[in-house]
């Protein structure tokens, strides 16, 4: 056989996603050239393996740790401080050569630790590949490594196996199978070996006799053909789309690399007006290009990328506290840019946990069910009866079949068991607390079949000697095959004659339409002659604040689009409920399924996200595509999820977000954030906190660059001037150490804002140095500048520069400086308004600084290192209210800004009464 034959051979061999599921057994087995009953031969076997290769999941050779820790200096801002450390160096200056580099060790190890830690997805994925499988090999049975499996062989299964490969069942019995690895969904999926219809777009949870590598076998045994391995599995097409996709870089990010280019820029700029000034002034031009290079180093703030991660850290703490754990450190600032949130439904926006919310009696009385979790606590209120003791009378009977045909077991809200024999314990309790399996042993169980579609238990009262009772639950065809009365108010009355059936697959369609799962039950003294008791409708009911929080975060311009593998009708219901749509909607327009997502191309599909906030039936790959479509208009998106299939999407997002309870180890490690709690209402305290820790950030930078400003601008206009220097090398180091330490530190832990939630996301266009912000840094520094030229040149009327002239001036600078940061805690809201003693590590910080100040100009020794003498307290009282006057500007400005704002809104709000009214 040629290579060519050979090659065509193989293809044909490999079924794509859902040809197996449409196909009968004996066309996959002809397909795989193998025999469904003895499975493949030793010597065939071996043949395939050299083809096709292991059943595994590879992942590419990963780069060297110490090139992940050089690729830490790629970012903009760090090169530049490493050019400002080797020109340091270059210049003698070694102790700022020493400080600069001691700030980029500190930022880049953390960075590379957090980067580091988050990087092993692909390994966790690896895991969930059982290490043994058992084979049928030559008509034997025979356990092996899973990796050695190739299409065609013959797996068996039984109840607590991992499934090895993607396998066609070929025979099976009572099969369940826990899918909640791959899609999320906690419910267990029952499976057979019928074929599937054939359907365009035919997803995953559609295909009901495969079984996919990396899930659980809940109950039952199954045997069948593996019809894929390795990367050709599901699993392994969600392992491929991960290692193919990149995380994108934060906004914070974008912003630094961003500010450091600016930088650099304003560095440049400073050395050509310097060297041209003084080429003007006819000065040594290695002179002055010396000067210049000295004071662009100084300039650049090689505090800001140890105050932002500092302040990133801290807020990682604080979101700890708040049941968000954070991976990344930027991630803390980004999720301050979010725009929309794409998230999932189970455990996310649902708490995870099947309840039951609506019973009808057989007689048709509606009762509607409080509550949630596994609990008794909640009520049965009876909304619809004209017969009130006799509807209690049956919810009595209703509460027995719940607790009796029954396996799972609640101990202290935890849950032993399925989740919908846990809701049917749950509303047993909640109607009585009588435990009846106390009164009734099990003589025989008939477990739930894919084909009768009921579960039945006969029981036999413990003191009476009675007949046994057979209790029965399952879907409303396959109970009512076996009643011939129902249940109307404690008596049984013949079905026969009555329209019982008819009205029960009407209240059923009444439930469904609902969103809610409908279990049917009966009991009676044998199968035939059953009593039908009534309906119970159960959902895995919303979180309690979700819709408040859905409803905030759209007042703050983020949208929030729901994605879920569900059906549109339960989809629907949700939304409603979360009031993502109006209570009447049917989703037309709003909600878009998977099936639809395929036929669009990526340009329909971007027009389609604009407007669409639910997305039913979706896969990975659809959640892949609508991430994208939405980054495509620039949005800054976070997705959440828990299971496998999430992760792909998860880490394609700008903020990934998986659950820290229900979710798969994949999702956690492709996320930047955890959920302790899996609650959707910690993301909106994650956004608070994200947008609070830029606008700090942004705080600390227009302190620090006003006063590096200010600074340089006094050495600078001494040196062209030929003026002795108003501050010595001493002073200006002091004056460093509160630029870079406690006080500019502190302004990284202001509290948030609490209107901080009425503020749009921040536009990640703009820069740090936005126009404003450069406005308010040039006002400070030249408040500064004015100031304290003024003290310098009154102090120096007599023409001689004393030890008092110097303390004056140092002394003003310092108190402008802590002025200066006071103003700097809000752009936007005067400090009165947010509160003078707010920030308690500011005002330490402050007061440190004073008291420090206080020490260098009264201490003897200190005097004689920083060359003061002490001040009278008019002196001081002098420069308090001078130096003050930085502090009321900026209060004013920030009231006229206000009141302009207020204005601009007010008359924004009026146009548009108008032209409502022109309009009706």
């Amino acid at each position: 056989m040629n290579v060519t034959e050979e090659r065509t051979r193989k293809e044909a061999m490999w079924l794509n996603d859902f040809q197996p599921a449409v196909l009968s057994v004996k066309e996959v087995a002809q397909i795989l050239q193998t025999d469904e009953n003895k499975g493949l031969s030793t010597a065939r076997a071996g043949e395939r393996y050299k083809n096709f290769g292991y059943n595994e999941l590879v992942v590419t050779e990963e780069e060297p740790i110490w090139k992940k820790y050089l690729e830490q200096f790629k970012n903009p801002l760090i090169i530049l401080l490493l050019c400002s450390a080797l020109v340091s160096l270059l210049m003698r200056q070694f102790d700022d050569a020493a400080s600069i580099t001691l700030a980029i060790v500190i930022v880049v190890t953390v960075g590379f630790v957090q980067e580091y830690r988050s990087e092993q997805t692909l390994e966790k994925l690896k895991k969930l590949v059982p290490p043994l499988a058992t084979c049928l090999r030559d008509g034997r049975e025979e356990v092996f490594e899973a990796k050695y499996l190739v299409p065609g062989d013959v797996v068996i299964l039984t109840t607590g196996d991992r499934v090895p490969a993607d396998i066609r069942l070929v025979q099976s019995s009572d099969l369940q199978v826990d899918e909640s690895s791959l899609t999320g969904e906690t419910e267990p999926v029952p499976k057979s070996n019928l074929q599937v219809q054939k359907s365009p777009n035919l997803g995953p949870s559609q295909m009901l006799n495969i079984a996919f590598m990396g899930t659980m076998i809940s109950s039952g045994n199954a045997r069948g053909l593996v019809v894929a391995t390795g990367e050709k599995t599901q699993f392994g097409q969600v392992f491929r789309m991960m290692s193919e996709e990149e995380s994108p870089p934060t906004p914070l990010q974008n912003s630094m690399n961003t500010l450091g280019k600016q930088l650099s820029a304003y560095s440049f700029v400073v050395i050509a007006i310097i060297m041209v000034a003084g080429l003007i002034q006819g000065k040594n031009i290695l002179v002055m290009f010396n000067i210049g290079v000295s004071l662009a180093v100084a300039a650049i703030p090689e505090g800001l990328p140890i105050v932002t991660t500092v302040t990133l850290a801290l807020g990682v703490m604080r979101m700890a506290r708040r049941q968000a754990i954070v991976k990344k450190l930027p991630t803390v600032e980004a999720l301050g840019c979010v725009n929309v949130i794409c998230s999932d439904k189970t455990g996310t926006i649902t708490c995870n946990q099947m309840t039951v919310t609506s019973v009808v009696t057989a007689c048709g009385d509606k009762i509607k069910v409080s509550g949630s979790g596994y609990n008794s606590q909640g009520r049965c209120d009876i909304v619809d009866s004209q017969n009130f003791e006799g509807t209690q009378s049956d919810l009595f009977t209703i509460a027995q079949i719940s607790s009796l045909c029954n396996n799972a077991v609640i101990s202290g809200e935890v849950l032993r068991g399925q989740p919908t024999e846990g809701a049917l314990l749950s509303l047993a309790a909640k109607i009585t607390p009588q435990d009846y399996k106390l009164k009734f042993n099990r003589i025989k169980e008939v477990p739930f079949n894919s084909e009768t579609k009921f579960m039945s238990v006969i029981c036999q009262e413990t003191e009476a000697d009675m007949a046994p009772v057979e209790f029965s639950k399952g879907s409303l065809e396959g109970v009512l095959s076996k009643c011939s009365f129902y249940l109307h108010h404690g008596q049984s009355v013949p079905i026969e004659g009555t329209s019982l059936r008819a009205d029960m697959v009407k209240f059923a369609a009444e439930l469904g339409d609902k969103g809610l799962r409908v279990l049917a039950l009966a009991s009676g003294s044998g199968s035939g002659s059953l009593v039908f008791a009534g309906l119970v409708g159960m959902q895995d009911p919303p979180r309690d604040k979700v819709p408040d929080s859905i409803l905030t975060l759209a007042q703050s311009g983020v949208r929030t689009l729901m994605l879920t593998g569900d059906a549109k009708e339960t989809a629907i219901a949700i939304a409603r409920q979360i009031r993502l749509l109006p209570s009447q909607s049917q989703g037309r327009g709003v909600s878009v399924s998977g099936a639809e997502i395929d036929r669009m191309a990526d340009p329909d599909l971007q027009t389609v996200v604009k407007t669409a906030s639910v997305f039913y039936r979706v896969t990975p790959r659809h959640k892949v595509r609508i991430v994208k479509a939405l980054q495509f208009h620039e949005l800054i998106v976070a997705m959440t999820g828990d299971g496998v299939n999430d992760g792909v999407a998860v880490k394609s997002a700008d903020v990934g977000i998986s659950m820290g309870k229900t979710g798969s180890d994949v999702c956690k490690e492709a996320s930047d954030l955890i959920l302790l709690d899996d609650d959707f209402t910690t993301i909106l305290s994650a956004i608070e906190e994200g947008k609070s820790i830029f606008y700090n950030i942004r705080n600390f930078v227009r302190f620090q660059m006003s006063t590096s400003i200010a600074a340089l601008s006094l050495i600078t206009l001494s040196t062209l001037m030929d003026t002795p220097n108003p501050l010595n090398p001493m002073q200006i180091l002091w004056i460093n150490i509160i630029m870079d330490g406690p006080p500019a530190q502190s302004l990284g832990v202001e509290p948030a804002d609490k209107d901080i939630m009425k503020r749009p996301p921040r536009n990640t266009k703009q820069g740090m140095l936005t126009k404003d912000l450069i406005v308010n840094i040039l006002l400070s520094a030249a408040i500064i500048v004015c100031g304290t030229l003024y003290v310098f040149k009154e102090m120096m009327e007599d023409g001689r520069m004393t030890a008092r002239d110097t303390t004056m001036t140092f002394t003003c600078f310092v108190f402008f400086d802590m002025f200066n940061a006071l103003s700097c805690r809000s752009q936007t809201k005067s400090v009165f308004s947010i509160g003078f003693f707010s920030n308690r590590a500011f005002c330490l910080a402050v007061l440190f600084s004073l008291v420090g100040q206080l020490l260098v100009i009264y201490a003897p020794p200190l005097q004689y290192i920083f060359q003061t003498e002490a001040l009278h307290l008019k002196d001081l009282l002098f420069l308090v209210g001078l130096t003050s006057s930085i502090f009321v500007v900026s209060e004013l400005k920030k009231f006229l800004e206000g009141y302009l704002r207020r204005r601009r809104t007010k008359f924004t709000r009026s146009d548009s009464t108008k032209s409502l009214i022109s309009l009706v």
